[in-house]
């Protein structure tokens, strides 16, 4: 039997309460079943995420492996779906799959990320060559993006509405703008959903591969603003936080073969949801105090300048 991580442990069953406490009992007999049923050995420490843990293993067939086991979560149905259609172009390779635990075999990535790079045009670069490949035609029976337009401006309006924040008037209808007029009219391309640099490794055979995905259907510039919310503290550090994120935007869009205009927007939506959200739940980063409030603020003036360039172009 595995050992479930003490630290992954314990913020599961802080996210999730008692359901997160009975899934860990159960977990590792699940992938000791698992083990023997896709013939399997373990072959490393246990690793673990946010939501499940990885368990390298070897199998005769495939070699080197990992066992993912997630968490039943709504945002996980469709991560298998996504790397069947993928088939190893651009992200890791599913071997098997047990959809009822939240389960999959998959090719084995190395440990390092791209978010170890230290060269910011080249791992804006990289994802937005993986962003490239991951856009493909999508099957029909993954979620397409545009269906969520309308909760997102009913979302925006309310948080508007409902909490004290400081972003201007244009900001949130610049954000609402860009549902009514992007959201709503998505083509039907398969993306990654969650590209961000931790969710692309180093990998042997390709250089980088993908994981993690949520498997969306719609614009691939949506990504564009995931990729630009998870490096924004990185561009601060540059010091001119407008020409960094403007470059970071080009770079990313032109590897991507993406629309620019398309990826400022997004991103700029990307920015002032994560700012009402940290509102309302605080930010991984951040939960509460002083470290909740700056970066709060940060988020805010991010979703302004992203904006602003719109109204100074």
């Amino acid at each position: 039997m595995i050992d479930v991580p003490e630290g992954f442990a314990r913020s599961t069953i802080e996210r999730e309460g008692e359901p997160g406490a009975a899934w860990l009992v159960e977990l590792p007999g699940v992938v000791e079943e698992l083990l023997g049923r896709w013939g399997c050995v373990p072959d490393g420490e246990i690793m673990h995420g946010g939501v499940g843990v990885i368990v390298p293993v070897r199998r005769p067939a495939e070699g080197a492996a990992v066992v993912k086991v997630s968490f039943p979560h709504p945002g996980n149905v469709h991560e298998p779906d996504a790397f069947a259609a993928w088939g190893g172009r651009g992200a890791v390779l599913l071997h098997e799959r047990d959809d009822e635990h939240f389960a999959m075999l998959l090719e084995r990535a190395r440990a390092s990320t791209l978010a170890e790079i230290e060269e910011g045009d080249e791992v804006v670069a990289t994802a937005g060559r993986i962003s490239h490949r991951l856009a493909i035609p999508a099957p029909p029976e993954l979620p397409r993006l545009r269906e969520q337009a309308d909760a997102w401006e009913s979302q925006l309006r309310r948080d508007t509405e409902e909490l004290t924040h400081t972003l201007s008037r244009y900001a949130v209808d610049a954000a609402v703008a860009t549902v009514q007029e992007l959201g709503r009219d998505q083509p039907d391309t398969l993306i990654h959903g969650d590209l961000h640099a931790g969710n692309i490794l180093r990998a042997d055979r390709e250089p980088w591969l993908a994981v993690d995905p949520k498997g969306y259907v719609g614009d691939p510039a949506y990504d564009a603003g995931i990729l630009l919310r998870s490096r924004a503290l990185t561009l601060l550090a540059a010091g001119d936080l407008r020409t960094a994120m403007d470059r970071a935007l080009y770079v990313f869009a032109d590897a991507a073969e993406v629309d620019r205009e398309r990826a400022r927007r997004w991103a700029q939506f990307h920015a002032v949801q994560s700012a009402f959200w940290g509102r309302r739940h605080g930010f991984r980063r951040a939960r509460g105090g002083a470290r909740l409030d700056w970066l709060t603020q940060f988020v805010d003036s991010l979703a302004e300048l992203l904006v602003d360039r719109a109204r100074s172009s």
